[in-house]
């Protein structure tokens, strides 16, 4: 409410690329429908405040290496991530960073609806 009563600002939500794909292997609907559901949201909300002086764009992080991952019980998984990841590794959280100062700053001041896969390249398969 303030961006828009100011008449300015930059929204950046956190989906996944499971918003866009859906994983092998992986048994998990209901994630990748939220994650879709956030993408479509912000691209919504980008049409909508536009005039209005707000940009609302999305970070898409891939596999990230989150203490989730760390656990030995996903270990396999871990493999198969980093192998079916054309960069051949998984993101660590503070690679997230970059992309979503982007979307913040002026440098994106014509960016806006936009969803940034920041994922090694996973969903190029």
């Amino acid at each position: 409410r303030k961006m828009l009563a100011r008449g300015k600002g930059s929204i950046i939500n956190i989906a996944s690329m499971s918003g866009t794909i859906v994983n092998r292997g992986l048994t998990q609907a209901h994630y990748n429908s939220s994650k879709a559901a956030v993408i479509h949201m912000s691209r919504s909300l980008a049409m909508e405040w536009a005039d209005r002086g707000l940009r609302v764009n999305v970070v898409s992080p891939g596999y990230t290496l989150t203490p989730m991952n760390k656990r030995p019980e996903v270990a396999e998984e871990v493999k198969i991530f980093k192998r079916d990841t054309p960069m051949g590794r998984m993101a660590a959280p503070e690679e997230m960073v970059g992309p979503t100062v982007f979307l913040a700053s002026r440098a994106a001041s014509f960016v806006t609806g936009l969803d940034l896969i920041v994922d090694g390249g996973y969903v190029c398969w």
